[in-house]
């Protein structure tokens, strides 16, 4: 999936040392909302052998993750993934990121768009949910710009690495 000069694809197991490297440069803002990605990637091995369950994931069709890359750079620059798979409903959640050097620039809007577009054509989801915290409105108004809509707000719904339980809002889209 292409658009401007950047491209959004499933990765692959060679993405492992860049992906360490995004990771790596947002960790501090990425480890209470992307805990398992973090603790998962907390050095190259690890992520090396996280990248290997991955490729075991992906093709058995329970996990969809994206790696956006700048093509002038070559730099990986953001994650998306289509996770929490129920394919009876089909419904999947999104979740992303971008780095922060790239952030407020709509890159993420279209990078988001084009997912939507790979779950509701390539793999049929009907509903797609955005879990994301409350003072997060960046990721909130991503959300909306993308035609979701608020569903509501569950308290105490995810564990912070710190331990903290936080409040989420849910936001879906239905096909």
């Amino acid at each position: 999936m292409h658009f401007d000069h950047y491209k959004l694809r499933l990765v692959q197991p060679t993405d492992a040392d860049a992906f360490f490297e995004l990771i790596d440069h947002n960790r501090p803002r990425l480890e209470d909302f992307f805990a398992g990605t973090v603790a998962r990637t907390r050095s190259l091995q690890d992520t090396r052998d996280y990248f290997k369950e991955i490729a075991d994931r992906i093709e058995a069709r329970t996990y969809f993750p994206h790696i956006l890359i700048d093509l002038v750079s070559g730099h990986f620059i953001g994650f998306m993934d289509i996770k929490s798979i129920d394919w009876n409903i089909p419904k999947a959640e999104i979740g992303y990121f971008i780095d922060a050097g790239y952030e407020g620039r709509g890159i993420s809007s279209k990078a988001l768009a084009a997912l939507i577009d790979f779950a509701t054509n390539e793999l049929q989801i009907r509903k797609l949910l955005i879990r994301t915290h409350p003072e997060n409105l960046a990721a909130r108004a991503l959300a909306e710009r993308n035609g979701f809509q608020q569903e509501g707000i569950i308290r105490n719904d995810y564990k912070t690495t710190k331990g903290e339980l936080v409040d989420l809002v849910y936001y879906g889209l239905v096909i």
